[in-house]
């Protein structure tokens, strides 16, 4: 069997890990621009500006900005439906609080778009994807305050109706939840906690103007366009418990409520029970204004776009803990690891579309999964991958499972990173995920020449038998 006639298979990438060119056209500096990449096991170093002799490899990416032609002619080669990407906030209002928007960054996404629907691919566009500007951490305290909520929806606004009739899928937040789990919530946030601060109360506090920054966008994107589809777009990191013991059944339920707590909210317009039992397990507090319940009531979503790269297990006895991503999480003995520690878990997406579809009943929308692996080029120009084919091969045959077998509602599926990409994760240029091998290099060095990799073949034949490649492949 096929997947549905309409499926939107495609890949995703993000603004600030992608276009390079961070100074380019009147683009100010976001909250990426500032941090170096981990190299030879130093950490991720976050400066107050752009330092001199620093290597920042959000700078230069792979270069999107200036080979966008070469590289959606690629996605359509292989057969793209649609493309997830961003728009940067810092290209449109380089402060963030600008008087008028940068029509050079309008100008740039009006290419990509018309570019994207020359060849039939349908785009779908994420508002803010770890990428906020860096003026609004440092002027307001980022999302602390509530000042960026209007800010945010005037930004929205202004790339809305300007693409209204280029864009119909748009996702608020990328991974929203990540403020939430992410010890040092950085990238979802522009956060870093003060000595004075306490992290529960700023969690929630944050949390709360992006929720409703998210609903007043949907509101009045809906006025723009009322064919606008909207989507929140979480983080995915499935919990299982360690053994059958009912605590750990408890500890695996309560893992999950970091997810749901902003699902709840995006689906179903209110702090709900579950939300409670969170909020209080953190011992956290917030402040809601007049107004604020009928906001989120009104702006709700019309599908769920989630990203799935691992899952976990919890217990109330000590487990080898390994890192995925942003989340942390006990080490299952009947899984594989990639090089990064990042639990390989096929069936765990076939469980995890079940979760988010039981629990809300509209579609979903796989929009990031893949793996970062060091990919050899050789002399010949070819990448062999074998490893990454058969990730996806097992991958998509759970999520296919899914929609056959159990009647998931799912909307599309699109690989992180359909190219070789800066790591969100790591800021590494090694760490690559892509169809298509760039060459470029964590000191700076390379050509930024395109290669297809042995992957790209493998996805192009996928997308063009609609999935039943995977029925042959068995």
């Amino acid at each position: 069997m096929s997947m549905p006639e309409n499926f939107l298979w495609g890949g995703a990438t993000a603004a600030n890990q992608y276009e390079g060119a961070f100074d380019t056209d009147g683009k100010g500096l976001s909250i990426a621009d500032v941090e170096r990449g981990s190299v030879k096991g130093v950490p991720r170093t976050i400066d107050e500006t752009v330092k001199e002799g620093v290597f920042y490899p959000s700078h230069t990416a792979t270069d999107f900005y200036h080979h966008y032609k070469e590289d959606i002619a690629l996605f359509a080669e292989m057969g793209f439906k649609c493309y997830r990407m961003s728009i940067a906030w810092t290209r449109i209002f380089p402060n963030g609080d600008d008087a008028k928007p940068n029509e050079a960054g309008l100008q740039f996404y009006d290419s990509v778009f018309d570019e994207l629907h020359k060849y039939g691919i349908e785009p779908v566009v994420t508002l803010h994807h770890y990428e906020m500007p860096l003026n609004l951490v440092k002027k307001y305290g980022a999302w602390r305050n509530r000042k960026l909520v209007d800010l945010a929806v005037r930004y929205a606004k202004v790339v809305m109706e300007r693409y209204k009739e280029k864009v119909k899928y748009w996702l608020t937040f990328n991974e929203i939840n990540a403020l939430v789990i992410s010890p040092r919530p950085w990238h979802q946030a522009g956060i870093i906690y003060g000595p004075d601060e306490n992290p529960a109360d700023v969690k929630l506090q944050a949390s709360h103007h992006q929720l409703l920054a998210s609903a007043l966008t949907i509101i009045e994107g809906r006025k723009i366009n009322p064919e606008f589809q909207f989507g929140c777009m979480l983080i995915y990191p499935l919990s299982y418990a360690y053994t059958c013991k009912p605590t750990d059944q408890i500890l695996a339920r309560e893992k999950m409520l970091r997810t749901y707590y902003f699902g709840d909210v995006h689906v179903r317009g209110r702090y709900t029970n579950s939300c409670r039992t969170f909020q209080e397990s953190i011992s956290g507090h917030f402040t809601m204004e007049p107004g604020d319940d009928e906001i989120l009531k009104e702006g709700v979503v019309d599908f769920i776009a989630f990203s799935y790269y691992f899952s976990q297990v919890e217990s109330d006895e000590p487990l080898m803990e390994l890192v995925g991503n942003v989340a942390k999480g006990g080490k299952n003995p009947y899984l594989k690891v990639t090089e990064w520690g990042w639990q390989i878990d096929p069936v765990g997406l076939r469980n995890a579309l079940n979760n988010l579809y039981d629990r809300y009943q509209i579609p979903l929308f796989i929009v990031e999964n893949g793996m970062g692996a060091i990919d050899r080029l050789e002399e010949d120009g070819t990448v062999h991958d074998d490893y990454r084919i058969f990730y996806l091969k097992e991958h998509l045959s759970a999520m296919k499972d899914a929609v056959e077998i159990d009647h998931v509602d799912l909307m599309g599926y699109t690989m992180w990173g359909c190219t070789d990409l800066v790591s969100a994760g790591t800021g590494e240029l090694r760490k690559r995920y892509g169809f298509i091998y760039v060459d470029q290099n964590d000191d700076g060095s390379g050509t930024m020449k395109r290669y297809k990799k042995d992957s790209f073949y493998w996805y192009q034949n996928l997308i063009r038998t609609n999935g039943q490649l995977l029925d042959q492949e068995e």
